[in-house]
């Protein structure tokens, strides 16, 4: 349990109470105390122990808590509860259906009793549903299309991913004459970790109003087209070979700017700018910021002059989630937050002397590439044994190889000796602390036993970070995008305790990965942590991934300052935790 499946919980009773007709007031609440845990870095689970902890939430009244804590407790709450046993489980996955509303589901209830995605093909196919308001044939024949579309391909992407589909699809269209800029907007552009699909906006002379009907036979002719979705005047949607669905918008120069900030979002951003241009008098849409008195046209074509229009600076996209950002911005206060160019080195990868494919001087050359002054070569140790881990004489040995290519490199690149050591069940290290003491940079990580209680791992952890040798706790929560949940245990515990001793934490740029989460480095700076970012590459062409963690850096509002990899070499060693007592090289 923790804040994401808190607040899915409460979203998804939302829902329930939608279909059962529930009073609106007590919807909206759910609704609201939903946003709020996903968005806070309080612990939820740790301050259902304390009713005022909870308070002092915004959005959590006295009832959510109680449901809070009843959640944190036993996985569920009393009203859920009794809207399942009335409806039947089954209704949650009626809920996931493309375009299917708590509305929509509601009439079918009381239609015909639906309540499971089997129930409702069925209906459809024996044509029960066909006399019901707004259902004619068309409208029904979607709903089996969303059916067939989500049992083929239920789920969501991760952001590696959607990217790739971007930069092919990119490429493909501005081949098209008079397509002059192709932009990702939506869930991607803002950099979230994963995206349900792929919005892209077109421009240029092709994609103007008279002229669009060529673009738009151009792009239905897409050779990654797995099923053509819909194909309009301006809009082409389909899905790809593997699921994922691609909306395309052609648009005139004219209102690419209200179109890129409108289908950008968030939806929680975009309602509260709506309102603040109703306050000033404007009405915002995809195709305008507009007087409401005369309808006339007050900023259309870019983004930074709608933005200006009210009152406010241009902010990055990764900022859209209604978290401060629009207060921020018309304070102009906005943080200059991290891009990839900032950073100096990357501390964490790995060679074929365990599980990684290149050696080590194709690793430092390849970090030349990039513009990197430092790495570190952190290859695994014995205890995973699957990478052909190192134990200690391997890995002294491996410590002396490293010190060889450094002085190879006759300056062009330092390069830090190093480890990724396992952290044992129990919490102690996998290899000697004389071996490690000799080490520039020891990041230590959990590979192993992700079935332990939160009060195990957490405990595990934390004796883990007290070694004086270890400097970085490598990947904090263990989570694989889409594969695998974080493990259970107290970051906020983890966080306080590694501030107090200079153990810097790491978010993890492998996007299978993104470890630690943009909420979860929120925290760790709230806390004092000090924090690294690597690629944990394991070869030279991930070590170009590093953009992936930077977008969630920046999600957690982060600036230069808050990481330690942008600065140089000798500063980033003084920097990390001292080492314990070194040892001199053998």
């Amino acid at each position: 349990m923790d804040n994401l499946i808190m607040a899915r919980l409460l979203d998804q009773t939302a829902d329930l109470m939608e279909i059962d007709g529930s009073d609106s007031f007590r919807i909206r609440s759910y609704r609201r105390a939903a946003e709020a845990a996903e968005q806070t870095t309080v612990d939820l689970v740790a301050a259902s122990q304390d009713t005022a902890r909870l308070l002092e939430i915004p959005g959590i009244g006295k009832g959510m808590a109680a449901n809070l804590q009843a959640i944190a407790s036993s996985g569920t709450m009393p009203v859920r509860d009794e809207l399942l046993a009335k409806y039947g489980s089954s209704i949650l996955e009626l809920m996931k259906l493309p375009g299917l509303g708590p509305k929509t589901i509601a009439l079918f209830w009381s239609a015909a009793k639906i309540t499971s995605i089997d129930q409702l093909a069925a209906a459809i196919e024996s044509g029960t549903l066909s006399d019901l308001p707004r259902m004619g044939q068309k409208q029904l024949e979607k709903i089996k299309k969303g059916i067939d579309d989500y049992r083929r391909s239920a789920g969501r992407f991760r952001i590696d991913q959607a990217q790739e589909a971007a930069n092919r699809l990119e490429t493909y269209l501005l081949a098209f004459p008079g397509v002059e800029r192709v932009t990702p907007a939506g869930s991607l552009r803002r950099g979230r970790e994963t995206a349900g699909d792929l919005d892209l906006l077109l421009t240029g002379p092709a994609c103007a109003p008279q002229h669009t009907a060529a673009a738009v036979d151009y792009v239905a002719a897409y050779p990654g087209i797995h099923d053509l979705i819909v194909k309009g005047e301006n809009k082409v949607s389909f899905h790809l070979a593997d699921g994922m669905q691609v909306d395309v918008r052609l648009l005139p120069s004219e209102s690419y700017g209200a179109a890129l900030q409108y289908f950008t979002g968030s939806k929680a951003h975009n309602v509260t700018l709506r309102q603040r241009a109703l306050k000033m008098g404007y009405t915002l849409s995809e195709w305008a910021l507009a007087r409401l008195d005369d309808e006339s046209v007050v900023a259309a074509a870019t983004e930074e002059e709608i933005y200006s229009a009210l009152g406010m600076d241009w902010m990055p996209p990764e900022l859209r989630e209604s978290l401060g950002e629009i207060e921020a911005a018309a304070a102009h206060s906005l943080p200059h937050l991290i891009q990839e160019s900032d950073l100096r080195g990357d501390v964490h990868m790995h060679t074929h002397a365990t599980d990684g494919h290149n050696s080590i001087r194709e690793m430092a050359e390849a970090a030349l590439v990039v513009g990197y002054q430092f790495i570190a070569i952190t290859d695994h140790s014995k205890a995973l044994a699957m990478t052909n881990g190192l134990d200690e004489k391997r890995a002294l040995e491996h410590l002396k190889r490293i010190r060889e290519v450094n002085r190879e490199m006759e300056g062009r690149i330092r390069i830090f000796t190093g480890i990724e050591v396992d952290i044992l069940a129990d919490g102690a290290l996998d290899l000697d602390d004389e071996v490690l003491a000799q080490m520039d940079i020891v990041i230590a990580s959990v590979h192993s036993r992700f079935d332990q209680s939160r009060e195990e791992t957490t405990a595990r952890v934390l004796r883990a970070i007290e070694n004086p040798n270890v400097r970085i706790l490598g990947h904090p929560t263990g989570r694989l995008i889409l594969r695998r949940e974080p493990f259970a245990i107290d970051l906020g515990a983890v966080f306080r305790r590694a501030a107090e001793l200079g153990v810097a934490m790491e978010h993890n740029a492998a996007p299978e990965r993104l470890d630690l989460s943009d909420r979860d480095l929120r925290l760790a700076k709230e806390l004092g942590c000090k924090l690294v970012i690597n690629t944990d590459a394991h070869d030279i062409r991930t070590l170009g991934k590093m953009n992936y963690g930077i977008r969630q850096l920046r999600r957690a509002w982060l600036e230069p300052k808050d990481i330690l990899n942008t600065l140089g070499p000798d500063e980033f060693l003084a920097a990390l935790r001292p080492r314990a007592e070194a040892v001199a090289p053998r």
